[in-house]
């Protein structure tokens, strides 16, 4: 695979990855924060945050 070809795909699947972390939190309406630009930054790390990534409660607790 050429290097192009390669950051092109790249590029296409962080923008993929960027728009289902906007609807996803669109129709559960949910605040998607920061989320959208970390996903285009970072791909599946971005997704994988903005599923797992809990702030802390009132309590302080995770």
């Amino acid at each position: 695979m050429d290097l192009a070809a390669f950051f092109l795909a790249t590029l296409v699947a962080h923008v993929g990855f960027a728009i289902f972390v906007t609807a996803h939190a669109f129709l559960t309406d949910e605040d998607a924060g920061n989320w959208p630009y970390i996903t285009l930054a970072l791909g599946l790390a971005g997704v994988a945050g903005y599923f797992f990534y809990d702030e802390l409660s009132e309590s302080g607790r995770i």
